[in-house]
């Protein structure tokens, strides 16, 4: 496994505050859309970025992951509210792409992170891998991560 390589890299959202609970568009309850987040700092012999999205309070034995995208540009600086041009893995939800949070009612306060990898290789994979098969093929690849984290209740 690889260290835990952090540096410079970071991650945010213009939709929320690190910590701060995610806009009602961009979870079950709204429009169900990818928020934007941008990014800084990425490292030299970056390759690909990757974003996985995951809860790890979701009731169930390793979490939920609600999005895992790859093949990100790594001079692109961010992704748009709804995505981009990248390719979209598969969620918890039994499809690809983004599925925003949608915490049990009464369940408390989810942590959703949103982990930024910047890897020094191309997976070149198609659509649909999931979380734990791109956290294989990325694992000793990884130059540095960063996350930003969202809250959700209902």
């Amino acid at each position: 496994m690889a260290g835990l390589n952090l540096g410079d890299l970071t991650v945010s959202s213009p939709a929320f505050e690190h910590g701060g609970r995610i806009p009602d568009e961009h979870t079950c309850e709204g429009e169900d859309v990818s928020p934007p987040l941008e990014w800084s700092a990425v490292p030299e012999g970056t390759r690909e970025l990757v974003i996985i999205c995951h809860d790890p309070d979701a009731p169930l034995t390793d979490g939920f992951t609600h999005w895992v995208a790859y093949g990100i540009a790594p001079d692109s600086g961010g992704i748009e509210e709804g995505g981009g041009p990248h390719t979209e893995g598969s969620n918890d939800f039994g499809s690809t792409g983004y599925g925003g949070p949608a915490p049990p009612p009464g369940h408390g306060t989810h942590h959703y992170y949103f982990h930024l990898y910047a890897i020094d290789a191309e997976l070149g994979a198609g659509p649909g891998l999931s979380r734990d098969e791109v956290l294989e093929r990325i694992d000793e690849h990884i130059i540095e991560q960063a996350r930003v984290v969202g809250t959700y209740s209902r």
